[in-house]
């Protein structure tokens, strides 16, 4: 049955089928706004950008963007441990990799409307937090964004775009769901646009025992926004997000944990003032994000239970400014400011008073760091088929220096419908502060990471076909590792990387009824890391008729390492995933979804089993 699988994949490719989302219209654009600040044509950027519409990201019912995010987008994955729930600590989930460069060490930024989320002491973003009941889209920049975005923005970034009522009117809609091993999620959400003024209000609840022993997990969260429209060219808004879990894990398979709990609370909360002019554009925004982190590591003998919490708080407040204008045809220049104050505090209490104990840590009185760039980016079309683009970023950091980020590209439209790019650019990751002050590997002394990216992408669009081709060569060094000195482990900037790889994508709408999508990405890495397959491939088909409608999706990873060095180990998988949903009334929708519908067994993280066949089964309903 894999090797009928595998060839039905191959079919796909030889038919030259697209992975970014399929619209009524093929020929229909996308318009992105993290490429670049202001909302653009994709067709007039170097960068390639993938886009994931809200349609796709709800179709199969699920609670988080990740999973359907690393379905649409080649060269991105995603890790899992269990049915719900990523989690933190050690055996935790969620990290993200694309290319080879991974999210796990903060070198990929997660952003929220453009603004940066990630931990101000461990610099990673926290994958339970991107729910779907916020997210209207998710555009992803493969390839390093920090000339935009600055430090984290090393491989990429992930920019979840938050919903937003546009006609007057109020839309309500409730989902429940019920499945395998106690599993539970429940959403509800309600928008409200009246005249000038509109509103986002969301709920989510979630929790499972999953498959293993002392695995359970449980999470609930809220969304709020709220929107104002002072005039025809200017509008505010402020939003929040917060999201709370309670995650137990049961340790690896070889070293089983008991007591291993985790206590979340991470929360953003923004404000902005935007203007949208026929020849400018721009805004400026205050943002914040927090967390509260307590963790129990857990032990070997549950008759000899820890002693003592970990904990941490810590957040980063940021303020970003940026107005792009037209100052002549053809021309587009943008010019931004960012600001981010980044702090935070680990510690120990004791389990039975509560005081603080003694962290192993250097921190002192560096439990914060400043951050501030400046950026220009200058856009010019030469003639009807040719684009000239050039960015340049001066990004100061309070402890490591000042660093110069460039990029640029250019793209040559042959025709209407198809565009030939080439791009360079250069990311930097600046080290966290549990690499510099917390525990004894820790090192004051560490500078940034560095890389440069080569890309060339070819796409093309035809009435119900489009494919897309990308090439690229990245090779980076700084790299932060940890090294025997003296005896004694210690972060050092001693690392190198040096990727390449093709990805492939491709859509064709057969017919009203029928679409199919596939994507595909090889990727080789001179020195391997963990959760970087080697090769993946996904193909979909959704068939709509009438009031049925049926997703499906394969998906084959190969290559993917889950041990390196001496013991090194690699898993090989496929999965099979469908949800169907009927229209029972108008406002009444029932669903049911499977995941490794193959049933295969295969891990992720290594000692950690993912489930076999799971099914969820809900009602949703809108009014």
């Amino acid at each position: 049955m894999r090797r009928n699988l595998l060839t039905l994949m191959l079919v796909a490719v030889a038919a030259g089928i697209n992975a970014e989302e399929v619209t009524d219209s093929m020929n229909l654009q996308d318009v992105v706004v993290t490429g670049t600040r202001n909302a653009t044509d994709v067709r007039y950027l170097p960068m390639t950008v993938s886009v994931i519409g809200r349609q796709t990201l709800t179709e199969q019912y699920q609670t988080s963007v990740l999973p359907t995010v690393m379905q649409q987008v080649p060269g991105l994955f995603i890790t899992s441990r269990s049915m719900l729930g990523y989690g933190v600590s050690g055996g935790a989930a969620g990290g993200i990799n694309l290319r080879g460069i991974t999210g796990g060490s903060g070198q990929l930024m997660v952003l929220i409307d453009g603004h940066p989320q990630y931990n101000g002491i461990y610099g990673h973003p926290i994958a339970d937090s991107y729910q779907t009941l916020m997210t209207e889209r998710v555009e992803v920049l493969r390839g390093p964004a920090s000339m935009l975005y600055g430090s984290n923005a090393m491989g990429g970034v992930i920019n979840i775009v938050t919903r937003g009522m546009h006609e007057d009117g109020v839309k309500t809609t409730v989902n429940l769901g019920a499945g395998s091993y106690g599993t539970i999620q429940a959403e509800a959400s309600n928008q409200v646009r009246s005249g000038k003024f509109s509103s986002t209000v969301a709920a989510q609840y979630g929790r499972t025992d999953n498959h293993r022993p002392r695995m359970g997990f449980e999470q609930y969260g809220g969304y709020l926004k709220l929107g104002y429209d002072f005039h025809a060219h200017w509008n505010a808004y402020v939003d929040a997000n917060i999201t709370h879990f309670n995650a137990s894990q049961p340790g690896s398979t070889s070293s089983p944990l008991y007591d291993a709990d985790q206590w979340i609370t991470r929360g953003m909360v923004s404000a902005a003032v935007e203007n949208h002019y026929n020849k400018t554009s721009g805004a400026v925004s205050l943002y914040t994000n927090f967390g509260r982190h307590k963790i129990d590591d857990g032990t070997a003998d549950p008759e000899n239970p820890t002693k003592r919490y970990f904990r941490s708080k810590d957040a980063l407040m940021g303020v970003s400014l940026y107005q792009s204008a037209q100052l002549f045809e053809g021309n587009r220049v943008t010019v931004g400011i960012d600001y981010q104050h980044i702090y935070g505090h680990a510690y120990y209490t004791s389990k039975e008073t509560g005081e603080t104990l003694d962290t192993p840590n250097k921190q002192s009185g560096k439990s914060y760091r400043n951050e501030i760039a400046g950026y220009v980016e200058f856009r010019q079309d030469l003639t009807s088929w040719l684009t000239v683009d050039a960015g340049i970023r001066i990004d100061h950091h309070s402890v490591t220096g000042t660093e110069w980020i460039p990029q640029g590209g250019i793209v040559i439209r042959p025709m209407d419908n198809g565009e030939l790019k080439a791009m360079v650019s250069k990311g930097v990751r600046n080290p966290t502060m549990r690499e510099m002050y917390l525990y004894p590997p820790s090192n004051e002394d560490l500078k940034p990471e560095r890389l440069m990216n080569y890309e060339l992408s070819w796409k093309h669009r035809f009435n119900t076909l489009t494919y897309g081709i990308n090439l690229f060569y990245l090779k980076g060094d700084n790299m932060i590792q940890t090294m025997p000195v003296d005896g004694k482990p210690r972060n050092v900037n001693t690392g190198k990387i040096e990727n390449y790889g093709a990805e492939l994508e491709a859509a064709y709408r057969i017919n009203q009824h029928w679409d199919i999508t596939t994507n595909h990405a090889l990727l080789h890495m001179k020195n391997p890391v963990l959760a970087a397959p080697k090769y993946k491939g996904f193909l979909g088909a959704n068939y709509n008729c009438h009031r049925l409608s049926v997703v499906t999706g394969l998906q084959y990873i190969s290559g993917l390492y889950t041990a390196i060095g001496d013991n090194e180990k690699k898993e090989n998988f496929l999965l099979l995933n469908a949800t169907v949903s009927y229209q029972l009334i108008r406002n009444l929708a029932l669903w049911v979804r499977g995941e490794n519908l193959l049933a295969q067994r295969y891990e992720i993280n290594l000692g950690y089993p993912m489930p076999r066949a799971t099914f969820m089964a809900g009602v949703q309903c809108s009014f």
